[in-house]
């Protein structure tokens, strides 16, 4: 599946923690060397934790800090690009389909990534997805040592490949509870993961990216994996133009 490898871009990265976190590093430098004008917007109303450094990409210093602002500020300046950052959470499908909208007509061709770790807000991606007019959709998700990360696409009001709930249906059932709806003791409990299965979820990322970036051809829809047999499977995309 073919992309141009010229229109400008605008990439959202919803969730900067732990496979956002090392997703970021990537972005900022693919986008860079792509030579394009790319605006990057990273959106996390969290707070870096001394319990986060265990396994998210942040130090001490950035203890106390909006997370989406520290990796923003850190990757952009290095790479010469405008720090865009939103220290909230996304949980407002207006404000999504807002952050969204160039991608329809002749707009920049807007790139959605989610690294998220709940199904509600995979829900409103997905809403906002079957809605879009044009889009790329990847969803990462894991849980401690195995994960998939699913690349859906919107084109002219017609979807292309499915996104992540068109693969797993069952993100779609539930009601869960966005992040500023949980309880101070639900949100103490979180569901396992490993600095080893971000790390491996965020490189399969980065190289979807670089292949619609750089390359200009997606040949992948949907990769699983275990970071702890080291194996991934592949879904691949059939051949085409986009």
């Amino acid at each position: 599946m073919k992309f141009s490898k010229n229109n400008s871009l605008k990439i959202i990265l919803i969730g900067a923690g732990g496979t956002g976190g090392y997703i970021a590093p990537h972005l900022y430098r693919i986008a860079y060397a792509s030579g394009r004008k790319v605006q990057i917007i990273i959106a996390d109303g969290d707070i870096v934790e001394k319990k986060n450094l265990i396994r998210q990409n942040f130090a001490d210093c950035d203890i106390g800090k909006n997370k989406a602002q520290v990796l923003a500020e850190r990757y952009a300046g290095a790479f010469g690009i405008k720090a865009n950052y939103i220290p909230d959470f996304i949980e407002s499908k207006f404000m999504l389909e807002e952050l969204t909208s160039s991608a329809a007509f002749n707009g920049p061709q807007t790139i959605l990534i989610g690294a998220v770790d709940n199904n509600r807000s995979r829900q409103m991606c997905h809403e906002v997805f079957q809605e879009s007019r044009n889009i790329i959709y990847i969803d990462s998700g894991n849980g401690e040592y195995t994960g998939q990360i699913v690349c859906g696409i919107r084109k002219n009001g017609r979807t292309i490949t499915k996104p992540v709930a068109g693969i797993y249906p069952d993100i779609l059932q539930g009601d869960e509870k966005f992040p500023t709806e949980l309880s101070c003791a639900e949100r103490s409990v979180s569901a396992p993961q490993s600095i080893a299965a971000n790390l491996f979820a965020s490189t399969i990322v980065a190289s979807i990216l670089y292949q619609l970036i750089i390359c200009g051809e997606l040949v992948v829809r949907k990769t699983t994996f275990s970071s702890m047999t080291m194996n991934t499977k592949t879904l691949l995309s059939k051949r085409g133009k986009h």
